[in-house]
């Protein structure tokens, strides 16, 4: 069963390979580009707009998983949230979303405020479509620290920890990352689907040689 990742996120990408134990492609890698239009409201719903968008496109031979995560401030009115990818734009960069950020805290007096990280997992198959979360709570600090990780991780602190996921060691983060957790929660969905599919192959090849049984006899 080959999995695609509908993402292009390079760092997404690298994270999803090193913690899921099955051979994985990012979706371009199948079908080239396109643009899927994240509509939803929410981050399970754009992952699941993503994930079905790749799986039609596809030609339903694959079992597509998407992500849509970021991260929110509730002190900033509970910014960026789903538009973290784009909070400063939509073309962008990482670079260009963390600095918007760190300077709205700045516009607001804001040294050190609570947030967390938001991952929405969508799965979507021959089987059906699934979604799960993972989060990650700690604080934003109005300053970058550190040049690990990717996104807004220089300036966030996870609690339980004094130092910036760019700061913190890359195994850290990825033992206590949102992502983990959610992927961690994926993972007995995809070995349920792979059982499934594998009693359906199973089956369809027990009727086949019946049927071909039948015929010769007949």
């Amino acid at each position: 069963m080959q999995i695609i990742l509908a993402t292009s996120n390079k760092g997404k990408i690298r994270e999803f390979r090193e913690i899921l134990d099955h051979e994985i492609k990012s979706f371009s890698e199948i079908i080239g580009p396109m643009e899927i239009e994240e509509t939803g409201n929410s981050f399970s719903e754009n992952a699941l707009i993503k994930a079905k968008a790749v799986y039609e496109k596809s030609g339903r031979e694959y079992l597509v998983i998407s992500d849509d995560s970021g991260i929110t401030v509730p002190l900033l009115g509970n910014e960026p949230g789903i538009f973290s990818a784009r909070y400063a734009g939509e073309d962008a960069t990482d670079r260009d979303n963390l600095l918007k950020l760190v300077n709205r805290l700045k516009e607001k007096g804001i040294r050190k405020t609570p947030a967390y990280y938001t991952a929405a997992i969508a799965i979507v198959g021959a089987k059906g479509s699934f979604v799960v979360h993972g989060w990650m709570h700690g604080n934003v600090i109005d300053e970058m620290r550190g040049d690990g990780g990717f996104g807004y991780d220089p300036s966030f602190i996870p609690e339980g920890f004094d130092k910036t996921l760019g700061e913190l060691d890359k195994s850290v983060k990825t033992e206590i990352s949102h992502r983990t957790k959610a992927i961690k929660l994926a993972i007995p969905i995809i070995g349920l689907i792979k059982k499934r599919l594998a009693r359906q192959s199973v089956t369809s090849a027990r009727y086949e040689r019946k049927n071909n049984a039948n015929n010769i006899t007949g």
